[in-house]
């Protein structure tokens, strides 16, 4: 992969193979992203090679607060091969490579305890005891707030038996958010202002999270996807999509040809968050809400999400954005996924000379749309965003046709 940038970086011709037809602001962004993925595989890479030769500074720095990949360095120190560690386990090679590939994320505790405890080590227990069981010390949740989530998880298929009582599946439903804790941490990051707020203990948000995860971690297991940061032209025909009625739709299947999930969860009551991103192992999840039931403002969303994943894979991903893309405030990171998704739409120069602009009636803005194959909702969803006035061409963004093709019906958890 190291490689395969390099040639990419190094070469002009490969390079605009890689950007073709891309607004600048995009091509600026992607090759920014490229540059910082260069970097962090080389220093993956020699924070290895340090290891094999004896010294384990930087790869401890690497494993950082992992819990997984704090086995997989631990192994490395002792230097043990991935089939000698299986062997002192009594177990196949292949499951040594299967758990570290996904770093460990679906081991049972009692069997991390037995490889640590093989390889020597020991990683602070209280990290690993499942959150169910210190949950009411670790949060403060109020009745209310437990009671609204469970609605919500009932009214969206999220229990096996909607049957039980309120005690019983508000028990599962900490289970769940508490071994997701385990497994990811927290959101604890929520990217909508200047000044970035601390939601790691948002029951609400955390509740989402954990099953827009959940139904994630099904699709990932199921179609093995692979996302490659050095390939993007795909992104011109998910833009082209917006033009079908369908096109919410395709795009779900084209976004996971191309190694990224898209999950949609409706919003718990309360939650002020349009779309997130953030990584499940190494690949890329997309969840949204479908709060604003319009064509542009689902075109508008998944495009900044997108945005996220493509500028910022190796830079803020790992920790995740959830975002309310009709926030007035914005940190870097989110100026920059909405140049992303803004440009992409429509791009800047081509907007900039257009006299759509300042259109009075329905007509014009409509063949713009058809000129840049795009669907005409987002047109008018711009110039209603740039006039601030969201009483004009209100019957024309698609309003009411999003969420009908995702939650036609309650879905009921594997």
């Amino acid at each position: 992969m190291i490689a395969e940038l390099d040639h990419a970086l190094s070469s002009e011709q490969v390079l605009k193979s890689i950007v073709s037809g891309f607004p600048q602001e995009v091509i600026d962004g992607v090759l920014r992203s490229l540059t910082t993925e260069r970097r962090e595989l080389a220093r993956f890479l020699l924070a290895y090679q340090n290891a094999k030769s004896g010294s384990f500074d930087l790869i401890k720095e690497r494993a950082g607060n992992d819990p997984g990949a704090f086995l997989i360095v631990a192994r490395i120190i002792r230097g043990l091969s991935q089939k000698e560690l299986a062997r002192k386990l009594g177990l196949r090679e292949q499951s040594i490579q299967r758990w570290e590939a996904e770093r460990y994320r679906s081991i049972s505790l009692s069997n991390y305890q037995k490889i640590a405890q093989t390889l020597g080590v020991r990683w602070r227990m209280d990290e690993l005891v499942p959150l169910s069981e210190q949950f009411g010390l670790s949060y403060d949740v109020t009745k209310d707030n437990l009671t609204k989530v469970l609605r919500h998880a009932r009214d969206n298929g999220w229990l096996e038996a909607d049957k039980d009582s309120d005690e019983n599946a508000i028990a599962t439903l900490v289970r769940y958010v508490g071994d997701h804790v385990i497994r990811y941490g927290t959101p604890s990051l929520l990217r909508t202002g200047l000044n970035v707020v601390n939601h790691s203990e948002d029951w609400s948000l955390l509740s989402w999270k954990a099953q827009v995860t959940r139904q994630a971690e099904t699709v990932i297991s199921r179609s093995k996807p692979r996302y490659r940061p050095i390939n993007v032209s795909w992104l011109a025909d998910l833009v082209r999509l917006s033009q079908f009625e369908d096109g919410p739709k395709q795009a779900m299947d084209l976004l996971l040809e191309n190694g990224i999930v898209l999950v949609t969860e409706p919003q718990i009551s309360g939650m002020s968050v349009d779309g997130a991103a953030f990584l499940i192992d190494e690949t890329p999840v997309v969840g949204m809400t479908l709060l604003r039931d319009t064509v542009d403002n689902f075109w508008f969303t998944l495009l900044h999400e997108v945005g996220h994943i493509v500028l910022h894979y190796r830079t803020g991903l790992s920790s995740g954005f959830f975002d309310d893309v009709n926030s007035s405030e914005v940190d870097e990171f989110e100026v920059e996924a909405n140049q992303f998704a803004s440009s992409m739409l429509i791009p800047a120069e081509v907007w900039s000379r257009s006299p759509v602009r300042i259109a009075k009636t329905a007509e014009p803005i409509e063949r713009f749309a058809e000129h840049l194959k795009i669907s005409p909702a987002i047109v008018f969803g711009r110039i209603r965003m740039e006039r601030n006035d969201y009483k004009i061409f209100s019957n024309k963004i698609g309003r009411g046709t999003v969420r009908k093709q995702f939650f036609q019906e309650v879905r009921s958890m594997p």
